[in-house]
């Protein structure tokens, strides 16, 4: 049986990293009405969006803890965003979240802004799930990256 471990990165040179993560909850309008009026069963969600950025700067730092075989890695910056997902998709019902991440460091930290982005919006589900049962989680990928030995990478970006 092979033993599984982290790969080795010390030869590897630091450099400036950037990954940015998203993601959405759907949501029924009324569910959403209820976040925006600030009278959710459990309080004020906008609040919570707070709450749920502060969820996701938390667990972007606690990833190395839940994901085996990840490197524990030093992170600069962690901002976690939300807005309508109307104002990205007419017509859709829900949160949107961005995550982004930055180290100087070996390796990526696509993971942690990956992780960043579900906490968040768990939280948010989490604040709304006594009156909206069917809410999900949709479209949780790494959108852009800047740094290290591959270079830049932009979803949708041709080439």
């Amino acid at each position: 049986m092979t033993p599984w471990q982290p790969l080795p990165h010390g030869r590897v040179t630091s450099a400036h990293r950037i990954p940015i993560a998203s993601g959405r909850i759907e949501m029924l309008p009324a569910t959403l009405t209820l976040i925006e009026v600030g009278t959710a069963k459990k309080g004020d969600v906008l609040g919570i969006a707070r709450i749920a950025g502060i969820a996701g700067i938390m667990a972007a730092k606690k990833t190395s803890d839940l994901i085996p075989l990840c490197h524990p890695l030093a992170l600069t910056r962690v901002a976690i965003e939300f807005e309508a997902a109307s104002a990205r998709q007419p017509g859709a019902t829900g949160i949107f979240c961005a995550a982004t991440v930055e180290t100087v460091g070996p390796t990526g930290v696509e993971m942690e802004a990956l992780t960043a982005v579900q906490v968040a919006l768990l939280t948010i589900h989490d604040m709304c799930k006594a009156v909206d049962r069917g809410m999900s989680i949709h479209d949780v990928r790494v959108v852009e990256k800047h740094g290290g030995k591959s270079g830049s990478f932009v979803a949708g970006a041709a080439g």
